[in-house]
């Protein structure tokens, strides 16, 4: 299979199609993006003049090899890393030359990131863990157990709202780091591995809710994974490698 490198227009232009219009500019891209870092006064290279493009309502799979780069690249279009060269875009916007309060908004109410690991906070229950969102938002209370409430339904664990993480099986405690990252309906969710520490049948599960959370609330998907079956499910594959992605869908 031969492989395309994947490119990126200017965000605020758009690609004429051959009625002349022009179409929609992407929800997110990448320009030129560089990733270095140093380890014992030696330069590594990460990501090389790496160009992405996302659209509304997409599904992307971004597969690899482990240490290639697929955290790191994730962790930058969702900015919480900077690149050492490059700029991101959200709807048109140049991410990092927010300030940082505009940021954390951004992060807050446009993005959902779904970890490996769920990172639930141990002390509070499933209900409290995934309205957290809403009450770093601002949102009144009454609200936020009700964004929250709501988005335990989506996952199907309502009926353990009250339940905190330990007396939750590993996928339920994932399934609730889903239920938070999407509470806010945010337009964008970056997963990180979202089944690397799951059984292959809740795995399963994890993949056909990503696939429904993308197909009925419109939420794009861009998700790091090396599980083959969760990349099909997914519209669009990426391969990651020597630093750039490869568009495998491409001939």
């Amino acid at each position: 299979m031969n492989e395309t490198a994947s490119t990126a227009l200017a965000p605020d232009q758009g690609e004429p199609n051959p009625r002349g219009q022009t179409a929609p500019a992407p929800l997110l891209a990448a320009q030129d993006v560089d990733k270095s870092f140093f380890d014992s006064g030696r330069q590594i290279s990460v990501l090389k003049a790496l160009d992405l493009e996302v659209a509304h309502r997409e599904r992307i799979a971004i597969v690899g090899h482990s240490g290639v780069g697929k955290s790191t690249l994730l962790h930058i279009l969702g900015s919480l890393e900077v690149p050492t060269a490059g700029k991101v875009f959200f709807e048109g916007q140049d991410l990092f030359a927010l300030s940082a309060q505009a940021l954390a908004q951004f992060r807050n109410q446009q993005l959902g990131f779904v970890f490996q690991f769920h990172y639930l906070l141990a002390d509070f229950t499933a209900l409290e863990n995934v309205a957290m969102p809403a009450r770093i938002g601002r949102l009144a209370e009454s609200r936020a157990r009700e964004l929250a409430l709501a988005g335990l339904k989506l996952v199907g664990l309502h009926d353990k709202s009250h339940r905190r993480p330990s007396e939750l099986s590993g996928g339920e405690q994932q399934l609730v780091a889903v239920a938070r990252a999407i509470v806010l309906r945010p337009k964008l969710v970056l997963a990180d591995e979202p089944t690397g520490n799951l059984d292959a049948q809740t795995a399963e599960e994890v993949n056909r809710l990503l696939v429904r959370l993308n197909v009925e609330l419109g939420i794009t998907m861009v998700v790091a994974t090396h599980n083959e079956r969760l990349a099909r499910h997914m519209t669009r594959i990426l391969r990651l490698r020597d630093g750039r992605l490869y568009d495998e869908n491409r001939p």
